[in-house]
């Protein structure tokens, strides 16, 4: 018989690291649409990988920070780049070329939803259980009600612009259980490093084959790249590889909820962005399925209550 794995929890110190990451992140969408006005999307994608790595590896370089040798690693860091990076920074830019910044944040929340369904199935630390179960079904509630009825009959360009935003959050709930499991024990910062340089091998060539030579960046090109690479990507992946560690791939997926509001805010405030009724009301199902997932915002209100 074997003995049950405690469920990991998310500390205090893990939600303020959560909160944080999520303000940096849900001012990558407003970059991307900034960058996107001159920008071509694999363009974007490979400058954000790019210096995002060679920043990291200075770091690591300055630091001493051990860098794990092996081919194990090399595959590890690879799979994460793909998965964590190329897929799904090329989904959301692209998908951002046909909806509105504020919609991709919303829809990016799936994230968290699809997080704890690939966690539950592959640790036995983060099984799915009766509340989560109940947390995700209200969750994709609130997705099917962003995107509407009309993806399944009628698919144009902002149909397409919406999955290739779901595409991107199923991604990242794989690389999240992915580098759980492969990347325990390697410091965050060579983890980041070593997945973004796998990223930008692909990416570079990539770029240059389908977009061709970039175009000199405005001045605001260039924050809005700067952004992506050194705030967003950079020093979030920091962010992410601690969280990850400490709290798990499940609970990480409750940043991209946090993203959402921001994203909205921003894009109504900079871009003049307005979104529909219903995003809102797909966005809080979203967020009261993630609330029954996590559990303890019910649990302090049946204390309050009962006492």
């Amino acid at each position: 018989m074997s003995i049950p794995v405690p469920q990991r929890r998310l500390s205090l110190k893990s939600w303020g690291l959560l909160l944080l990451l999520a303000l940096i992140w849900g001012g990558s969408f407003t970059a991307n649409h900034t960058a996107l006005a001159q920008m071509p999307v694999a363009t974007v994608v490979a400058f954000r990988v790019s210096v995002a790595a060679a920043v990291l590896w200075a770091y690591v370089w300055a630091t001493g920070l051990p860098v794990p040798k092996g081919w194990r690693f090399a595959r590890s860091a690879a799979v994460m780049g793909v998965f964590n990076n190329i897929v799904p920074f090329s989904l959301i830019v692209w998908g951002q070329t046909h909806i509105p910044s504020g919609l991709a944040g919303i829809l990016n929340a799936s994230t968290a939803l699809f997080s704890v369904l690939v966690a539950a199935a592959v640790f036995p630390d983060e099984r799915l259980g009766l509340r989560r179960l109940t947390g995700v079904l209200i969750g994709l509630a609130g997705v099917a009600m962003v995107i509407g009825p009309q993806v399944l009959t009628h698919l144009d360009l902002t149909s397409l612009g919406q999955l290739a935003v779901l595409g991107a959050a199923l991604s990242y709930a794989f690389s999240g259980a992915w580098g759980r499991h492969t990347m325990q024990g390697v410091r965050p910062e060579v983890s980041a490093a070593a997945m973004l340089t796998a990223s930008a091998l692909i990416m570079l060539p990539a770029a240059w084959v389908l977009d061709g030579a970039p175009p000199f960046p405005t001045p605001q090109s260039w924050a809005a790249l700067l952004y992506l690479a050194l705030i967003a990507s950079a020093v979030a992946y920091r962010l992410f590889y601690t969280i990850l560690q400490q709290a798990g791939a499940g609970n990480i997926g409750l940043a991209t909820l946090l993203i959402a509001p921001v994203a909205v805010l921003l894009g109504a405030l900079l871009f003049h962005e307005t979104l529909p009724p219903e995003a809102f009301s797909g966005l809080a199902l979203l967020t009261l399925g993630l609330i029954v997932i996590d559990g303890r915002p019910l649990h302090w209100i049946t204390i309050r209550f009962s006492a």
